[in-house]
């Protein structure tokens, strides 16, 4: 086999270990940013002072009432990871 063609199969081997070890990495990641935000989530809830069933009664409430979410919870469309607020 050619030199060079061994060369550059040997280099997509290895750029496909790279990028199946940076996948591995990246679901790793997006776990842990998910169980930060968890954690995060009910430590805002349980500072409420709220029973649980007061709680899911208002976001019943909230869900169907035709009021529009507050600003911050708006999000902007696929142009970012949605952090950003939109501009009214």
């Amino acid at each position: 086999m050619n030199n060079k063609l061994q060369k550059v199969l040997t280099e997509i081997d290895r750029t496909k270990e790279k990028i199946a070890v940076q996948q591995t990495r990246l679901r790793e990641l997006e776990q842990q940013k998910t169980e930060l935000e968890n954690v995060e989530i009910v430590g805002m809830v349980r500072g409420l002072s709220v029973a649980p069933e007061e709680l899911a009664a208002f976001i019943k409430a909230f869900r169907g009432s035709k009021a529009r979410a507050p600003i911050f919870m708006e999000r902007e469309g696929n142009e970012n990871d949605g952090l950003e607020q939109k501009a009214e």
